[in-house]
């Protein structure tokens, strides 16, 4: 059985799999940036298991995370997300959602893409951690610190530096596996 940051508990094969093919990879597509930055606000004060558990419902609330639509949302389009079961349905989460849909379209005007934006943050190259256990992997850093506030600057909400800091380890600007972690050396 391969070694995970987490371990390998029972009825745990859906953060395995992320875990195992998603988690700690460097991602350079807005698209799936734009994904993770939605979940990860989402996640705000619960499990990311839960999270996990509601992705095809965000995918379906959110039209598959197409940044343009969600920034077009309407409140009706608000409300019907609202009623979504499939979803954590948490009006300031929703309607943050759509506004920062707006601000990541603007990154992307100015930057070019949000990628070019976001891995400016660490020079264009993962950060490589040594952990030996996942218990010395913090909840912020100087450059989570830095992405939050620019972003807050800039008018994005659910941003804070330890969602950013969980968003950096899910796009693999930062690896964070502890190196008795299988994935450790194969980011």
């Amino acid at each position: 059985m391969k070694a995970r940051c987490f371990g390998n508990k029972p009825g745990q094969d859906l953060y395995a799999n992320y875990h195992d093919h998603e988690w700690g990879i460097p991602c350079h597509d807005d698209k799936h940036l734009f994904e993770m930055l939605i979940l990860e606000g989402a996640q705000a004060g619960l499990s990311w298991e839960t999270i996990l558990k509601r992705r095809e419902g965000y995918r379906r609330a959110f039209a598959n995370f197409d940044v343009e639509i969600v920034a077009r949302f309407s409140e009706l389009d608000i409300e019907r997300c609202i009623q979504d079961a499939g979803i954590i349905r948490n009006r300031l989460k929703i309607t943050s959602a759509r506004d920062n849909a707006k601000i990541f379209m603007q990154i992307q005007e100015t930057f070019g893409s949000f990628n070019h934006y976001l891995w400016d943050f660490v020079d264009g190259t993962p950060i490589q951690n040594h952990w030996r256990t996942f218990k010395e992997v913090p909840v912020t850093t100087n450059i989570s610190d830095q992405l939050s506030r620019d972003l807050k600057k800039r008018g994005m909400r659910f941003v804070g530096s330890t969602i950013l800091y969980a968003y950096m380890q899910a796009v693999g600007l930062v690896n964070d596996h502890p190196m008795d972690c299988w994935r450790y050396n194969g980011i």
